[in-house]
């Protein structure tokens, strides 16, 4: 299918939506009930999405938001009632009739919410080509939208120049364990029923920090569908646009102290490609530091200004983090994991490499490892098997080669 056919057949695919009130991608995680209290029913009836991208406490007051494909605009008036009147929301969609509905809302959820005028309002557009200014949004958000544009690069790319620096976004997206077979990219009614356009999510976080973005971490994760061995899950993730040095740093630039990795992982490469050891500190330039300091970096990184270079912190520092697996046989149970959060590639403490998007197939022990709160927030463990296996349990030698 060309890109044009893709984009007519979405829209032809959503505009019938919004004439029969009906939902393509059922959403999950909203409060219908309370959103029911100022939003009016036909936005609601035709609610799509994977994910709650406004319901994660991503914005603020004050904000201008915008939101990629925004369909009948139930995102936008839910960020309405979170950046307060003072706040701007902006919904872009290329659909008609979902636009239609959703202008037709804004005046009734404005008086809902008390402002005297509606703070939101709705573009025709397409997210390839945003008809939004340069660097002029605080916060992106999108439900469920990415995996129905052709050209995703060019959409990573349109959000990247909206953006303020010092910007981000939060994305609900649909992605995939493995790339997408070609019947799949050719049938139309998958592409409209967000499966066949969802990528590789090895290869959706490479497009997303291709395009300049950091701290790319993941909010939530879920299982979505399989369909002949391709599993789909709903992912929600946020990334963020800073400053770029200059290409002649100052010496202040180039040095901002020494950071020292806490764990839980034995070893880290960053999205600059560099390496940090666990224990082990090590300088910094400003680019670095600004990337450690962000909020998901913080707390797996210790700052200073005065140790040296290569000095390690003692083992029994309470700070270091190590999760270490139970000296007991393990099962294999059809589970595999991915690392979807912060870091390209990483090591664990029981010899398993993680490269950012891939899944690695996982024995109960190493299970039992990573969804631990120290180490959860960075993957996403999905059950390939879908069914109890009653696998005999195996012993693992020393340097942990079965598992």
């Amino acid at each position: 299918m060309s890109d044009d056919s893709i984009t007519q057949s979405v829209v032809e695919r959503y505009a019938s939506a919004a004439r029969n009130g009906e939902q393509v991608c059922t959403p999950d995680g909203y409060d219908m009930e309370f959103l029911a209290t100022y939003i009016p029913e036909s936005v609601l009836q035709i609610a799509n999405g994977c994910g709650v991208p406004v319901g994660l406490g991503t914005v603020r007051p004050g904000e201008t938001v915008l939101d990629v494909g925004c369909g009948g605009g139930i995102d936008c008036f839910e960020a309405s009632r979170f950046t307060g009147k003072d706040g701007h929301v902006i919904g872009v969609d290329m659909t008609d009739e979902m636009l239609e509905i959703a202008r037709n809302s804004s005046a009734a959820v404005a008086t809902n919410l008390g402002y005297t005028q509606s703070n939101v309002e709705f573009r025709k557009g397409r997210a390839e080509k945003l008809p939004v200014e340069d660097q002029t949004v605080d916060l992106i958000i999108s439900n469920c939208v990415v995996n129905l544009a052709p050209d995703k690069q060019r959409v990573f790319q349109e959000m990247y120049r909206a953006l303020k620096i010092g910007g981000r976004f939060t994305i609900s997206d649909i992605v995939a364990d493995t790339s997408i077979p070609n019947y799949l990219l050719n049938d139309r009614e998958r592409w409209g029923a967000c499966l066949s356009g969802a990528l590789y999510t090895r290869d959706y976080l490479h497009t997303i920090r291709a395009t300049g973005f950091v701290g790319v971490h993941q909010i939530g994760v879920g299982p979505w569908g399989v369909i002949d061995g391709v599993h789909f899950s709903a992912l929600t993730m946020t990334g963020y646009k800073v400053s770029v040095p200059p290409s002649r740093p100052s010496n202040e630039e180039r040095f901002a102290g020494y950071a020292v990795l806490k764990g839980p992982f034995k070893w880290v490469i960053d999205e600059y490609d560099q390496t940090f050891v666990r224990g082990v500190w090590r300088s910094i330039d400003r680019k670095t530091s600004d990337l450690l300091h962000l909020d998901p970096f913080r707390p797996w990184f210790l700052f200073s200004k005065d140790v040296v270079a290569g000095k390690m912190l003692k083992e029994d520092d309470p700070n270091l983090l190590r999760i270490l697996p139970e000296d007991t046989p393990c099962v294999w149970k059809g589970l595999f994991a991915t690392m979807t959060s912060l870091f390209e590639r990483a090591e664990d403490d029981d010899h398993h490499l993680f490269e950012g998007g891939v899944p690695i197939e996982i024995c109960s022990k190493t299970n039992d490892v990573l969804t631990t709160p120290q180490y959860a927030p960075f993957f996403h463990i999905l059950n390939r098997a879908q069914q109890p296996v009653s696998g005999e349990a195996v012993t693992c030698s020393p340097n942990g080669d079965c598992c």
